[in-house]
């Protein structure tokens, strides 16, 4: 059940009076007795830690509103997969003759 915070506008006590939330507001001071009581509203003390609280945590890149996929994590240790050979460059150009007579 959710703890309310009460002031009396009369005396000035303040009250935190835990209630259901379908019971009745209080209007009468537990301390001096005169309906004088109202509910005060403050800021809810709510923190949200971690990730995926970001808009740009959970939407693809295009913003299609769809969740974006997980990308697998890169390892530092070599790849199993086979290898293509490498090919090398041929040189085009034709060789000039270097004899001398």
């Amino acid at each position: 059940m959710p703890t309310y915070e009460y002031v009396c506008d009369e005396c000035g006590a303040d009250h935190e009076i835990v209630q259901a939330m379908t019971d009745p507001t209080l209007t009468v001071c537990p301390t001096c007795g005169k309906p004088g009581l109202r509910k005060v509203f403050t800021n809810v003390g709510v923190v949200f830690k971690g990730s995926g609280f970001y808009r740009t945590d959970s939407r693809a890149k295009a913003d299609s509103g769809a969740p974006a996929k997980p990308t697998p994590a890169k390892s530092d240790a070599p790849s199993t997969s086979p290898k293509t050979p490498e090919t090398k460059k041929t040189d085009t150009k034709p060789k000039k003759d270097t004899k001398t007579t």
